[in-house]
């Protein structure tokens, strides 16, 4: 359902219960890009372009009904109900968690973590390239850090919106071109990764890897592609794959804390070749067996690890 007024654009988009806000907010909020997207008063907020119109999207859940509630102010709410599908995408609307419960119920640890959290989520992505520059920047460093350097990418490379009403998403994110040609000296990163990221928004800007273009995508050929630029590796793919293109199997394999829950639970499998047998168990929702671990080391330390 969706109602326009004023340059305000409200739409009602529906989910099958259980649904955890809280955590899905609290995964947002921990990787919030500064300047872009903000996580404040209960609600996702960040500035959208489409169709060559602005705007801003605000999204919270309904006070009782089962939905979101996806407010679009400014020029790009005429397109809401084109927008009313990656929105859907980005907070993981389409997904079943009563049949995700039943896939993993005879399994002694994801039943027990289900359990705790029945209505998690796979968190999307408003932008796949906006992804993939954080899942490289985010090799190797904390999610902290990562959010960090990303500010500083847009305070680099994006644009300030002018008289924007939300000032705590008054930036664009930068686009492909911008980001491939500007100067990152001194933003914290190694230089092979300041190489494979701007090589890599070289790429999505040529057309050579084609991000966010709304159309169905090939995940098979993107992960080929992705896979093929310099410094990008399996575990950059299958995160992306997780989360921009809703790939409910997608499995990081060499994730630090995934393989740490994994060995946490059975010592005897330390290496990623000899968990492959236990996590293979989880296809086709590897992608949900993924957040469901996450989600548990995050639960215990109160803070934003995993993921």
């Amino acid at each position: 359902m969706s109602t326009t007024a004023h340059d305000i654009a409200i739409l009602e988009l529906p989910f099958k219960a259980p649904y955890d806000w809280p955590r899905i907010l609290r995964f947002f909020a921990g990787r919030a890009t500064p300047g872009v997207e903000a996580v404040e008063d209960g609600a996702y907020r960040r500035a959208i372009d489409w169709a060559g119109d602005s705007g801003t999207l605000t999204v919270r859940p309904h006070p009782r009904k089962r939905c979101i509630v996806a407010t679009i102010e400014g020029p790009a709410g005429r397109h809401a109900d084109a927008l009313a599908a990656p929105i859907a995408r980005m907070f993981d609307l389409h997904a079943d968690p009563q049949a995700i419960a039943m896939h993993f119920a005879a399994d002694p640890w994801l039943a027990q973590l289900i359990e705790a959290a029945p209505g998690l989520r796979v968190p999307g992505a408003w932008s796949a390239f906006e992804l993939v520059v954080r899942a490289i920047v985010g090799q190797q460093v904390s999610v902290k850090a990562a959010t960090t350097i990303v500010g500083r990418l847009v305070q680099r490379a994006g644009k300030r919106i002018e008289d924007h009403p939300h000032e705590h998403t008054a930036w664009r994110f930068p686009t492909p071109a911008a980001l491939a040609a500007v100067d990152l000296a001194q933003i914290g990163m190694p230089g092979k990764r300041v190489a494979a990221l701007q090589g890599m928004a070289a790429a999505v800007a040529s057309g050579a890897v084609p991000l966010d273009t709304h159309a169905e995508v090939d995940p098979v050929a993107l992960r080929a592609a992705l896979l093929a630029l310099p410094g990008i590796g399996p575990w950059t793919v299958e995160y992306v794959a997780m989360r921009a293109w809703r790939d409910a199997d997608a499995w990081p394999a060499t994730d630090l804390v995934l393989m740490q829950s994994v060995t946490a639970r059975d010592p005897a499998l330390l290496r990623a070749t000899q968990q492959r047998a236990r996590t293979d168990a989880w296809r086709p929702w590897r992608a949900y067996a993924a957040m469901h671990l996450w989600n548990d080391v995050t639960d215990r330390a109160g803070g934003t690890r995993g993921g």
